[in-house]
């Protein structure tokens, strides 16, 4: 792989060991060897992921744990985990739910909760598997149950009110409409490419000019996970892009940008949260659209391409989903459709002239 295409994603990573370097500093010392231990088989980004999912939980001994209040949390000894009943785990879970840190207020619903408990059990069952441990408390607790949300999604005259705002620029206040003067190219390139393809936010800040190949019509991103792909696009996503790359080569980024394709207001190369903004800026203008973020243009466009195609492997394919079956989840109410409207097809019996009913 060209080494420039790895800066991005490269630096990503290193950021990220720099944050759990910061976060190990604050956990008891037997905690690196569980990181080093599912560094083979976890991305950079889970074990962050982990570290401050556990990071809370030792917090919460340490704060709410009478026998543990006289003790330093880098003082915490293994043995402390197996002095843990059922019970603590639970009471841990309960205390997850709210619950106040250095004058902030925190909250998680089931979804955090389970994720929170998810990383609790990996962690307890390195040192159980390794026989460090002889118990495993966090194993007994059953994950909480998680109540199926509606996924929200455009219509397709949802997604033209969208993109002609982002357009036109109405609906925008005298500030945002200078800068909108300045990235409305940008703008529309990036939120058509969101519509068009179905990749991550994560992802499309990531491309850099030469992952752009229009002989072909694609793009060359970096997967969640580490992977190289290639995504391709219509016409719609073509011209946008062409017209955006006709003002981005006359722009000058700034030392170590030169080669991202979608530049910031201080020419950088644009952010995840600059991203989630500007889609907030956008459909808050437009009344009638839903409360939509850079996730739910993904979900706007898998849905789209299930209804057109009926596929769910070429759905879980072109999204990038390992496994078919986290596809099938998100759109089980379209297969559910799909399979009413196969039975409202097929008629056994023509109604006989003259027959009651």
């Amino acid at each position: 792989m060209d080494p420039k295409k790895t800066n991005y994603h490269a630096q990503q990573n290193i950021d990220q060991i720099e944050k759990m370097r910061e976060v190990l500093e604050n956990l008891p010392p037997f905690c690196k060897q569980f990181f080093r231990g599912i560094s083979d088989t976890t991305s950079e980004r889970t074990r962050l992921a982990y570290a401050y999912d556990i990071r809370v939980f030792f917090e919460y001994l340490h704060d709410c744990n009478k026998s543990l209040q006289h003790m330093e949390i880098r003082q915490f000894p293994l043995s402390v985990l197996e002095q843990l009943t059922r019970e603590d785990i639970e009471e841990y879970m309960e205390y997850l739910g709210y619950y106040k840190k250095d004058d902030k207020e925190y909250t998680n619903d089931e979804r955090g909760k389970k994720r929170k408990l998810a990383s609790l059990r990996s962690f307890y069952n390195y040192y159980y598997q390794a026989e460090l441990i002889e118990k495993n408390p966090a194993v007994l607790v059953p994950m909480p149950k998680l109540h199926e949300k509606e996924i929200i999604r455009l219509d397709p005259a949802e997604v033209a009110i969208l993109l002609d705002q982002v357009e036109d620029g109405t609906g925008l206040t005298t500030a945002q409409k200078r800068c909108h003067q300045v990235t409305k190219g940008r703008d529309v390139a990036l939120l058509t490419l969101l519509l068009g393809t179905g990749i991550r936010v994560s992802e499309c800040v990531g491309l850099d000019i030469e992952d752009v190949d229009f002989r072909n019509n694609g793009i060359r991103i970096i997967r969640k996970g580490g992977y190289e792909a290639v995504v391709y696009f219509g016409e719609e996503v073509e011209k946008a892009l062409r017209d955006y790359l006709e003002v981005r080569h006359h722009m000058i980024p700034q030392s170590g940008h030169e080669n991202a394709l979608f530049l910031s207001m201080q020419n950088k190369r644009i952010s995840v949260r600059a991203v989630e903004n500007m889609v907030k800026k956008y459909s808050a203008t437009v009344t009638s659209l839903k409360k939509i973020t850079p996730h739910k243009l993904r979900s706007t466009y898998g849905t789209t391409l299930y209804k057109e195609t009926g596929d769910i492997y070429l759905v879980a394919d072109v999204l990038g989903h390992k496994d078919v079956n986290t596809t099938r989840k998100h759109y089980a109410a379209l297969e559910d459709d799909r399979r009413r409207y196969a039975a409202r097809q097929v008629r056994l019996r023509e109604d006989l002239p003259g027959k009651s009913n």
